[in-house]
């Protein structure tokens, strides 16, 4: 009885971590091909970095609003349309790329948004309903692996298929996508909703009430996540870049696996992490600052060592690994922070502000590279830091996390 629990448990776990896998693809996996997007459609810089950051803001902005919904329907009810709305974008969103037609490319890639704004932010609420203490946790962790995952696999397979056409990426998400809906359907059953909803007026005041209480360390947390994805994509933009130029010209699969490395550093940090904390607040409150210890140490090397892409990867990987030891504590107490019913709005606003980190990485760091390479990494260590100094000073949780 026991080994059939647990093997449906992992069954639940594997649909659940399907989600943020599928929505790591439809980003990620564009960034190794994003030189080729720009080469067969005639593209500038910032047109380029507008394919990762339209997706994005339109997922950051709408988010919030698919948080509300699931508090009120159910999450399945919002993860299963979501699923479709994103897998269908892509497949008009491949036709643009195949037409060679910038508009219909990047108009589709702002639905998809729509599409990717219901899907992980909520799962990581449906984990807050379905499992408690240690489960949670592990869950949230594998959660923060498959993004993880996600990331690691997306250069290696985008640039794979970019070999068979620069277009197959484009067209292959949406299997994942229809792999990941099959997933969710059949092997999650969520739980009855035990509380009437709440009229929006006074879910508003209750959400207002959670941050008048909170907000001390809510905003820090909020920000340092956004920021660490914010230095991950526009770190994985920029290298995209320069591999392929002198004296490296990395392309195809050998690009995608030096873009992977620090990433590889990071899932399996977070899924280490996210096993070892279990509910554990002077566990999470160490190895949060140890992580953005790594990130403001190893970025700020990088200030002098940029040039050696040997010495950069090394050091981006230690800051990743530092990234991979900070999520995991910040989704486990995110989403113990606040009961079911407005849990759902409380991981979109922090899941928005992560896609917002996203959307604006690309294009700064596109910016930061027209003035100065050096540039890029002053101002990310210097975030960094002031990212160590909020978390250290207000950041501080109970010895357990519920």
């Amino acid at each position: 009885m026991a080994t059939q629990r647990s093997s449906s448990l992992w069954l639940e776990y594997t649909a659940i971590a399907t989600v943020p896998l599928v929505l790591v693809l439809g980003n990620s996996m564009l960034v190794p091909i994003l030189p080729e997007v720009k080469r067969h459609l005639h593209l500038t810089q910032l047109q380029t970095s507008l394919i990762i950051t339209l997706f994005s803001v339109s997922a950051g902005l709408i988010i919030p609003i698919a948080g509300y919904l699931s508090d009120r329907f159910g999450r399945k009810a919002i993860i299963i349309p979501s699923l479709i709305i994103y897998g269908a974008a892509g497949i008009v969103t491949g036709l643009g790329a195949l037409w060679e037609s910038y508009g219909i490319l990047i108009g589709f890639r702002a639905v998809q948004g729509l599409g990717a704004a219901g899907t992980a932010s909520i799962a990581m609420a449906l984990v807050g309903d379905l499992y408690k203490d240690a489960q949670e946790s592990q869950a949230l962790g594998l959660i923060e692996a498959s993004n993880g995952s996600g990331k690691v696999i997306s250069p290696i397979l985008g640039s794979a298929l970019a070999l068979l056409t620069w277009t197959a990426p484009f067209f292959a998400f949406p299997v994942f996508c229809a792999l990941s809906l099959v997933a969710v359907i059949f092997l999650i059953k969520e739980p009855e909703r035990k509380q009437k909803p709440q009229p929006l007026k006074t879910y508003i005041q209750n959400i207002g009430q959670i941050f008048k209480q909170q907000g001390r360390w809510l905003v820090p947390a909020f920000f340092a996540g956004a920021l660490s994805l914010f230095i991950l994509f526009g770190i994985l933009f920029y290298l995209s870049d320069i591999l392929e130029e002198k004296p490296y010209h990395l392309k195809g699969i050998v690009k995608g696996l030096v873009l992977a490395i620090p990433l590889l550093g990071m899932v399996t940090t977070a899924y280490l992490t996210g096993s070892l904390i279990k509910k554990n607040g002077v566990l999470m409150r160490w190895l949060m600052n140890i992580g953005l210890l790594l990130m403001a140490i190893s970025l700020g090397c990088t200030i002098f060592f940029y040039k050696n892409v040997y010495g950069f990867i090394a050091l981006i990987t230690v800051s990743s690994i530092g990234t991979g030891l900070l999520l995991p504590c910040l989704n486990t107490m995110i989403t113990g922070t606040v009961e079911k019913a407005q849990r759902g709005m409380i991981t979109s606003l922090y899941s928005s502000l992560r896609f917002l980190g996203v959307a604006f990485g690309p294009p700064l760091f596109s910016w930061m590279m027209d003035k100065s390479h050096r540039l890029i990494f002053i101002v990310v260590t210097v975030l960094s830091v002031i990212a160590l100094i909020l978390v250290f000073l207000f950041i501080k949780p109970d010895k357990k996390v519920r």
